[in-house]
């Protein structure tokens, strides 16, 4: 019998490596980068993308955002239509960018609209890291800028969840320009009354952190996220000092003032209906 089980073991043992995957359907189970331990999928999309063991932020897409904050039945999208183009004839830039369509389900890297929390209706805008890593071109700024003078025109609070490498580089000074539009539009809701809320996800870098992910009446960040500018290596090699090792997380700028709050997501429908309706009335253009 011993003879037997070690033939057995043995015969298993050569079984190829691809044929034994194939037990496991692909995409079922999902692995923490923080601590590691191996999850389903289901399980973690339950919990909102946040690891059960460590409490790790995973990414979460534009749409599965959307349906963890907002009142059922009561999203309405805008400017879907708006796309990318081409001006400055950058090669295969246009297919990439059909790529990344097919890939996310987006036409963009951001979705804008409006919708309700707990009753209280928000413009919101929700950047999606996943098309063309949440980078910022002429098309997304637009959509931003409608979205925030729409919140303005409708009376409305705003709402924008940053997710982003940058501007694109694919569009040149077209994409750097949008960063002053989108800015500029912020700003005159603003001056009419408005409350504009600004959560900042990872990773939320470049053009994005340096325009209109900052300048919320309240600026507030998940755990762990990568916030900054430039990267940590150019930094260091400019100023020619090591920086902390924790430097340009959501946890260090929180300490050094440049945010007024980190979120836990669960955390997060609760802390934003609220301070929608502290503001019901004094958020109100005149």
């Amino acid at each position: 019998m011993l003879k037997d089980f070690f033939s057995k073991k043995k015969k298993y043992a050569s079984i190829p490596r691809e044929e034994a995957k194939q037990d496991i359907p692909e995409g079922l189970m999902q692995k923490c980068p923080d601590c590691h331990k191996i999850f389903y999928r289901k399980e973690l999309k339950k919990n909102l993308n946040v690891c059960p063991n460590c409490e790790y932020h995973h990414q979460m897409t534009a749409y599965e955002r959307i349906d963890s904050l907002f009142d059922e039945g009561t999203f309405e999208e805008w400017d879907q239509e708006i796309i990318s183009e081409n001006p400055l004839g950058f090669p295969e830039y246009l297919e990439k960018l059909e790529k990344d369509r097919k890939k996310t389900g987006l036409n963009e890297a951001v979705v804008t609209g409006k919708a309700q929390m707990e009753g209280l209706e928000t413009a919101f805008a929700v950047m999606d890291s996943r098309f063309r890593m949440g980078s910022m071109g002429s098309a997304v700024g637009e959509k931003i800028a409608r979205a925030v003078e729409r919140a303005k025109e409708l009376h409305i609070p705003f709402i924008i969840f940053t997710a982003s490498g940058g501007a694109r580089m694919q569009e040149g000074v077209l994409s750097l320009m949008q960063m002053s539009k989108t800015s500029v539009a912020i700003q005159r809701f603003n001056e009419a009354g408005g409350l504009m809320i600004s959560v900042m996800t990872h990773p939320t870098t470049g053009g994005v952190s340096a325009s209109f992910a900052s300048i919320g009446d309240y600026n507030f960040a998940e755990p762990g996220a990568l916030i900054g500018f430039a990267g940590r290596r150019i930094i260091e090699q400019t100023i020619r000092e090591e920086l902390p090792e924790d430097f340009q997380t959501a946890e260090f700028l929180l300490k050094h003032g440049q945010l007024d709050q980190v979120i836990q997501r669960h955390d997060m429908k609760n802390v934003l209906s609220t301070l929608l309706d502290l503001h019901a009335e004094g958020s109100q253009p005149s």
